[in-house]
């Protein structure tokens, strides 16, 4: 799953537009569609959409023993 498809799926689970999602994050939709076709969202822009939203956001590492190396703002 991308980026984008992830973003789009939190959207629709939320039951929020990308149009207001942009809004929200302070970013134009034609600006963040680009970054979403490209798939240049920032790991800084995905915790400001998880804060906007009230979700978690994690971004880890899961190494062989299952130990976890990574940041995250899980509520």
């Amino acid at each position: 799953m991308t980026t984008s498809d992830m973003i789009r799926e939190l959207c629709e689970k939320q039951d929020i537009s990308l149009a207001e999602l942009c809004r929200r994050i302070g970013q134009t939709p034609q600006n963040f569609n680009k970054k979403l076709k490209r798939g240049t969202v920032s790991f800084e822009e995905m915790m400001t959409i998880a804060e906007v939203l009230g979700v978690g956001y994690e971004q880890v590492f899961i190494l062989s023993e299952g130990e976890k190396v990574g940041i995250s703002n899980v509520i």
